[in-house]
């Protein structure tokens, strides 16, 4: 790839890569999603993606043999109709780029402009050139649309070449068990130059609703500028519903198809409207035309881009990385829809099946507050009060009781539908996570308000999993957690993991603080009735568990222990086992549990979520004892590591990591990129720069900065959404200015001075002078 400050280069044609190229240029709109597909046919190396939101699958999990509380199926993101084809026919000889000669060939994701762009000149079998120029998007202002403007030139002949626009429902993922299918088509209908597919997700045993999407399209023809007066010849097959136009072109004529599609799906709108809803969305846009959706589309962007880009002198990767990170944050969510979440790979792949990880409230929910406002970031927090039933649910089945939430660590509708033992679980620690984000939501937006109104009843009910979950040791004489996963899932069936125990006893120490709130604040009495609670026996016991839960450690090293037994392991360094990685592609799975290596940050993301329970020797200590250990093999590690970095002044070490988490899929680097992006990693390379380099915290209602330039830069400058103000930072070799725009002040407190900020500052770094 080229590197640019805003766009992602493909300058000739690399087939063995091209599914990698896919995910790259993927585009979305938080409403659906398609990868970089081409829109005429190939036949080499790729995988077709288009994919709805909220509409997904629920495929049997297939198992060798059965545990009790099991999902019964496993929810899938499903490939949806193909809205983007344009078949090509060249005096009868179908256009396909895999077997024609690439002369000439560049493809660009234009990320200022949220537009995928492509030029290309080939010579067909037959020794016909064409040239084939193709712009498309995902609409951000009409979300539930498409456009496409495909130009094809002949170069070297007269001939007659077939235009075939077309909707396919004949497709599969590629995870599918068994080559499965997923789709039964409803009704299609064809009319002049315009297409309607419904199809409808296949009946399940599971409860699971059936999803209906309506795919249409329209399309319009110009030869050399001008409107065509053309014949369209429908087509209706089994799924699939097209409109064919042969025509005779000279050389050099450009021949150009605007296409326009739409998907409505009933996951938002009554199925039985779909079609007049369909054709009605249809004849706005195409009435508004191309180059008006267009503007209206990269208006948009200009509008997110003003208040979400990082800019970065000095350094083109590290420009180009942020961007791409934040580009495609930007349109896999919008914040529009609280039944809406942010999938681990977006819209670029079907991996990994369901929506919803912990990994929104880990890492997503920090970038929402700062870049989109406080409403988007209220919303994942209430798609989540919205499943609470779901997750005592899943908490009865595995044996709980009480009104105890364990909340799925996969999830599309609340239900758990993950399919691997050690970590449906196991990875209990996914519930604290949800906890946390509760407290990281108030804390940065001062909303108390929320604990009334949906945040306590959910941090009792994960308390009282905690409580469930949690048993008293005679043998240790403290209160003990076994038979875990942490963050590290290159250890399994633990016993005490420090961070699961950590943020457990903090939930309950929170939900103890959260209960005092309401009563002094809102009407807990309804609550706890509501919920049957017992005021006096249920905190009574928390506090009795906070008090006297076991946390590993090793007095010799003085650092916190992953789990009981980990320095039985053989204590090596990464360095050591270079030659051998990536470990999880090149060990087998019992070599790599009984190894000390680190998929992901699992102390540290502790010490990350709580670094202010801890002083920075234990921080330092910590790090230099468990970095070294860490293979980074999870996309979630390096954006820890890199925050701890900078807070302990290793900067060196704080910008690898920077590096590593900005360019991850970018560069490949764990071999992975072709299933689709690493989205919810992305917003760690957000808070690398914005809570690692720029120092962001909150502490007490006061928005705290420590800003330091990293060596390769010459500058940098963001914006934060903080309390109804949007801040500018820039930060240079020289000095640090802030812009408060607004006539409301806001506490801060920057390089350890505090103040009520309001206007420009700037901050001399030499001797840390206020410039007025």
């Amino acid at each position: 790839m080229v590197p640019d400050e805003w766009s992602i280069i493909e300058d000739s044609f690399h087939p063995e890569y091209n599914e990698i190229t896919e995910s790259l240029m993927s585009l979305g709109n938080g409403r659906m999603g398609q990868r970089g597909n081409f829109e005429e046919t190939y036949t080499g190396k790729s995988l077709l993606g288009n994919y709805v939101a909220g509409v997904y699958f629920p495929d049997k999990t297939r198992v060798g043999w059965w545990k009790n509380g099991y999902p019964a199926y496993f929810a899938k993101v499903i490939n949806a109709c193909n809205w983007i084809g344009i078949q090509v026919e060249v005096e009868g000889q179908l256009l396909d780029l895999y077997t024609c000669r690439i002369e000439a060939f560049r493809r660009v994701l234009d990320m200022k402009r949220g537009v995928l762009e492509r030029e290309c000149t080939v010579e067909m079998p037959t020794g016909n050139r064409l040239t084939i120029r193709s712009q498309r998007f995902c609409n951000m202002v009409d979300d539930e649309s498409g456009a496409i403007r495909y130009t094809i030139q002949p170069l070297n002949f007269n001939g007659q070449i077939t235009i075939t626009p077309y909707l396919d429902g004949n497709i599969r993922n590629r995870d599918a068990n068994y080559d499965e299918t997923f789709w039964n088509e409803i009704q299609k209908e064809t009319s002049f130059a315009q297409g309607i597919l419904v199809l409808e997700t296949k009946p399940n045993p599971y409860g699971v609703e059936q999803f209906q999407v309506a795919t249409g399209m329209r399309f319009d023809i110009t030869v050399n500028g001008k409107r065509l007066d053309f014949h369209s010849h429908p087509i209706r097959n089994e799924k699939y519903v097209a409109g064919k136009v042969p025509l005779k072109l000279n050389e050099r004529d450009e021949l150009t198809v605007y296409k326009y599609a739409t998907n409505l799906s009933s996951s938002n709108h009554s199925a039985g409207e779909l079609i007049p809803l369909t054709k009605a969305y249809l004849e706005r846009i195409t009435k508004k035309g191309y180059d008006v959706l267009y503007h209206e589309h990269t208006q948009a962007w200009a509008e997110k881009w003003e208040r979400n880009d990082i800019e970065i002198k000095g350094d083109l990767e590290a420009q180009q990385g942020i961007r791409f990170n934040i580009f495609h944050l930007q349109q896999t969510y919008t914040g529009e829809d609280e039944t809406l979440n942010i999938g681990p790979k977006g819209f670029t792949g079907e991996k990994y099946g369901g929506v919803t990880y912990w990994d929104t409230e880990a890492y997503c929910i920090p970038f929402y507050l700062s870049a989109s406002g406080q409403q988007v970031a209220r919303n994942l927090l209430i798609y989540r009060y919205r499943q609470l039933g779901k997750a005592i649910e899943n908490a009865e089945k595995l044996g709980f009781s009480g009104g105890a939430a364990l909340y799925p660590m996969v999830t599309m509708n609340g239900e758990e539908c993950h399919n691997e033992w050690e970590i449906t679980f196991e990875e209990i620690h996914r519930n604290g996570a949800i906890a946390y984000a509760i407290y990281d939501y108030i804390r940065y937006t001062g909303d108390e308000a929320y604990l009334s109104e949906y945040g306590l009843e959910v941090l009792i009910a994960i308390s009282r999993f905690w409580r469930q979950r949690i048993n008293w040791s005679e043998h240790k004489k403290k209160y003990v957690m076994l038979g875990v996963t942490g963050p590290n899932e290159y250890e399994n069936n633990v016993n005490n993991n420090w961070y699961t125990n950590y943020i457990a006893a903090w939930t309950l120490r929170y939900t103890l603080y959260a209960i005092e709130y309401v009563q002094k604040n809102g009407d807990a009495t309804s609550i706890f009735s509501k919920i049957n609670f017992d005021s006096e026996s249920e905190p009574s016991a928390w506090q009795k568990i906070i008090d006297g839960l076991h946390f590993p450690y090793d007095e010799v090293r003085d650092v916190f222990l992953q789990q009981d037994g980990f320095l039985d392991k053989e204590l090596l360094t990464v360095d050591q086992i270079s030659e051998h990685r990536p470990i999880n592609q090149k060990w087998s799975w019992d070599r790599i549990l009984r190894s000390c290596f680190i998929k992901q940050a699992d102390v540290l993301q502790g010490l990350y979520f709580f670094e202010d329970d801890f002083d920075l020797g234990t921080l330092q200590r910590n790090f230099d004892f468990y970095e070294p250990m860490t293979v980074h093999e999870s996309s979630l590690s390096p954006c820890v590591h890199s925050i701890l970095a900078s807070r302990l002044g290793m900067k060196a070490k704080a910008y690898e990591m920077y590096l590593r988490t900005a360019r991850l899929d970018l560069d490949d680097y764990n071999n992975d990129t072709e299933d689709g992006l690493h989205i919810t990693s992305m917003a760690g390379t957000w808070m690398s720069v914005v809570k690692g380099f720029a120092g962001q915290r909150v502490q007490d209602g006061v928005l705290v900065l420590d800003p330091y330039l990293p060596a390769s830069w010459e500058s940098y400058s963001f914006r934060i959404g903080f309390r109804g103000v949007t801040l500018t930072i820039s930060v240079d070799r020289d000095s640090i200015r802030l812009v408060n725009p607004s006539d409301q002040s806001v506490a801060l407190k920057i390089k350890g001075t505090q103040e009520d900020f309001v206007g420009e500052k700037v901050l001399n770094l030499i001797d840390q002078e206020i410039v007025r």
